[in-house]
């Protein structure tokens, strides 16, 4: 009797109903903080979670310690692929007191190429001289990864026509001189990383009106 109980524990089937693994296990990344995040299995109750992750190439899969037996369908593995060089794997395995189902595997993923990035913030302020446009950069392991990235600013008039102006990491002030009073200018930007031919989406629209 414990040898046909313990089969079934291997199996996930404990009287005779299957524990499904989670589906669709992914990798949710933006500006480097990368999670792993997955659908709970239909038949589930009350599942904990176990996650595992390595890097491609290497044969051993190692726990996650803070993500051992947790209740929330999702782990931070923002430490695990710091390295942002290196490609990677996560699988998660549901649980129960007395079965576990099988490992769901990711697909592999790379921080470098397949985090998102985003915009930068844009702050707007008028002065005697024109309109000021500032920008706060990304996460500083953005930064840290790309010190090539560049900015690009986008001037957007009231007949709809577009300017394009370009700031590099370290200057994240741009001043608009040839404006108009009463005119309402808006403004959107973007992060662009150069070495890699790509870019953030634009950021939400912000106008102002000069005085």
């Amino acid at each position: 009797m414990r040898a046909v109980l313990w089969a079934a524990v291997l199996l996930g089937t404990v009287g005779g109903v299957s524990l499904l693994p989670p589906a669709h296990l992914r990798f949710d990344s933006v500006d480097y903080k990368t999670t792993a995040v997955w659908i709970p299995p239909s038949n589930s109750s009350t599942l904990l979670y176990n996650v595992q992750w390595k890097i491609y190439g290497e044969p051993e899969w190692l726990n996650v310690d803070h993500c051992q037996g947790i209740e929330k369908p999702k782990c931070d593995l923002s430490e695990e692929t710091s390295d942002v060089t290196e490609w990677y794997y996560a699988r998660v395995q549901a649980t129960t007191p007395a079965a576990k189902s099988p490992w769901v595997t990711s697909r592999r993923f790379s921080p470098r190429w397949d985090s998102e990035i985003s915009p930068p913030l844009l702050r707007l302020n008028t002065t005697m001289k024109g309109i000021v446009a500032r920008v706060k950069p990304p996460r500083a392991q953005v930064r840290k990864q790309h010190r090539d990235l560049f900015y690009k600013i986008y001037l957007i008039r009231e007949n709809g026509e577009e300017e394009e102006f370009e700031m590099n990491c370290c200057f994240h002030k741009l001043c608009i001189k040839d404006v108009k009073r009463k005119a309402r200018y808006c403004f959107q930007a973007q992060t662009i990383l150069p070495l890699q031919a790509r870019s953030s989406a634009r950021s939400e629209v912000k106008c102002i009106t000069v005085r």
